[in-house]
């Protein structure tokens, strides 16, 4: 469960910035806030910085992560992404098993992700990124 993607993908080792890349830290949070007004969420914009304007990693560059530039131009979203994308995910699976009442594959899977769900929040209020009165509702579908 805790590999890396795929194809067990690393970072790169050093965390200079390259000579080859050319671009600024300036351009580069010009970029990374354009592409969040255009709705893109965090995750991609790493993925489309990497692949369309040959930036390896922002965090070098710029000395901000994504996340702290989308935060300082207050374009971060009130959940972080991780911790949304398994909610949608465990309202989607408790949706389907409304439906179907005897999968129970699926029960022990929402069961699971459900306890992801709570310990990535416990997680993240120890961290003081979402406020201590925020509560998990499993009834509630963020899309």
């Amino acid at each position: 469960m805790r590999r890396r993607g795929k194809s067990h993908s690393r970072r790169p080792v050093s965390k200079r910035t390259p000579s080859w890349c050319k671009y600024g830290p300036e351009e580069v949070e010009a970029f990374i806030i354009k592409l969040a007004k255009d709705g893109v969420p965090s995750s991609k914009i790493g993925v489309i910085l990497r692949d369309q304007y040959g930036i390896p990693l922002v965090k070098p560059l710029t000395g901000k992560s994504i996340t702290k530039i989308l935060k300082d131009s207050d374009l971060a979203p009130p959940i972080p992404e991780d911790l949304n994308n398994l909610i949608v995910k465990a309202n989607r699976l408790s949706i389907h098993l409304s439906k179907n009442k005897a999968d129970s594959v699926n029960t022990h899977s929402l069961e699971l992700r459900v306890s992801k769900i709570r310990r990535l929040i416990k997680y993240y209020k120890k961290e003081h990124v979402l406020p201590e009165t925020w509560e998990y509702k499993p009834q509630t579908i963020l899309t």
